[in-house]
């Protein structure tokens, strides 16, 4: 598919079927989002301010939610592109309640939970650096999303959620600043 075809079709969708993701699919939303695209400077798929790369990725899984995977949280190494266990429960409901409720969060097969560490990027450029980890975020969501469209998925951002619950719920420590949550899975389809 095209990028123009992938911006065409790129929606928010809300409704999501019960059938899992294969773990290939996982590993190109979790590209789309940080993945490393030039090795010998460790680059990758979005643009970071001084390439500080502030972004932390976890991932929230259900039982049967991807082929082969546990339930559980999980945190994306981008450098190897791996995910190493973080906690061994599927926290999907508790998630869904720090983000006021939105039920949907527990629906979709996983949910991206994008999180900062912003000295990252403020030690380079002050205060300033806040705004670039901002433009960071919304980079990476956007990439989620044509990666989604572009494997005939569905996502929606969400950015309504209590910080401090969802730090709870996903068990991080203080440094973690969560962003964005980002719902994914198969769309319902009419």
């Amino acid at each position: 598919m095209s990028v123009e075809e992938a911006i065409f079709r790129r929606r928010s969708i809300r409704d999501f079927t019960a059938e899992s993701l294969s773990q290939e699919e996982l590993s190109q939303l979790l590209w789309a989002a940080q993945g490393i695209t030039e090795t010998s400077w460790k680059l990758r798929s979005a643009p970071s301010a001084g390439a500080t790369y502030p972004l932390e990725i976890f991932l929230v899984a259900g039982k049967s939610s991807v082929d082969g995977m546990n339930e559980g949280i999980y945190h994306y190494a981008a450098v190897d592109h791996t995910l190493t266990p973080h906690y061994d429960s599927d926290v999907r409901q508790e998630l869904a309640a720090a983000a006021l409720g939105q039920d949907y969060i527990c629906q979709a097969a996983v949910d991206m939970v994008i999180c900062a560490i912003y000295e990252k990027t403020m030690a380079r450029y002050g205060r300033r650096g806040e705004r670039y980890v901002y433009m960071e975020a919304g980079h990476t969501g956007q990439n989620i999303y044509l990666q989604a469209a572009a494997r005939g998925l569905a996502t929606v951002i969400v950015g309504a959620f209590n910080d401090e619950r969802v730090r709870q719920v996903l068990q991080l420590e203080r440094q973690y600043q969560p962003l964005y949550i980002m719902a994914l899975g198969r769309p319902v389809t009419d």
